[in-house]
C-alpha cells in the first residue's frame, strides 16, 4: 500500500496534468474543455492538501465545500472562495450544456483561477511532497 506522501504526490500529478491539459485546450481554441480542466485541476489540488492534512472529503465538485474544509486546517484557505466559486460550475453542469461556449477571456480567468490555487496548496505542502 502506497503511504501519504504517495498518495498526494498522485493527485498532484493528476492536476498537474489537468493544467497541461488546460494550456493545450487554451492553445487549441476548446475554451469549455479548459475551464473544465481548470476546475478538474483547482479541485485535485484542493484535495491533495486534505490529504496531506488528515482531513476526509465527500465526493464533491464543489471547490467552494473543498475550501472550507481546507480553511479548517488553515484559515487563510478562506481567501480562495471568490477565487474558486466561478470554476464550480465547469465541472458538471457546464460541461454538458450545449449553450455554454465560452470566449478565450473566460477561459483564461479559469486558467489563472487554477494557477492561484495550485500555487497556494504547493505553499502549504512540505517541499518533499511537491
Amino acid at each position: 500500500m502506497k503511504d501519504k506522501a504517495d498518495l498526494i504526490k498522485g493527485w498532484l500529478r493528476k492536476a498537474n496534468s489537468d493544467m497541461v491539459a488546460l494550456s493545450a485546450s487554451l492553445e487549441a481554441g476548446a475554451f469549455d474543455v479548459a475551464c473544465f480542466h481548470a476546475q478538474q485541476a483547482s479541485e485535485k489540488y484542493l484535495k491533495a492538501f486534505l490529504i496531506h492534512a488528515g482531513v476526509a472529503f465527500p465526493f464533491t465538485h464543489n471547490l467552494a465545500k473543498l475550501v472550507d474544509l481546507c480553511g479548517g486546517v488553515d484559515p487563510s484557505f478562506r481567501l480562495l472562495v471568490s477565487i474558486v466559486e466561478p470554476l464550480t460550475p465547469y465541472a458538471v453542469e457546464l460541461r454538458y450544456d450545449h449553450e455554454f461556449w465560452p470566449g478565450r477571456e473566460v477561459a483564461e480567468n479559469a486558467r489563472d483561477s487554477a494557477l492561484i490555487v495550485r500555487k497556494f496548496v504547493t505553499d502549504r505542502l512540505p517541499p518533499e511532497i511537491t
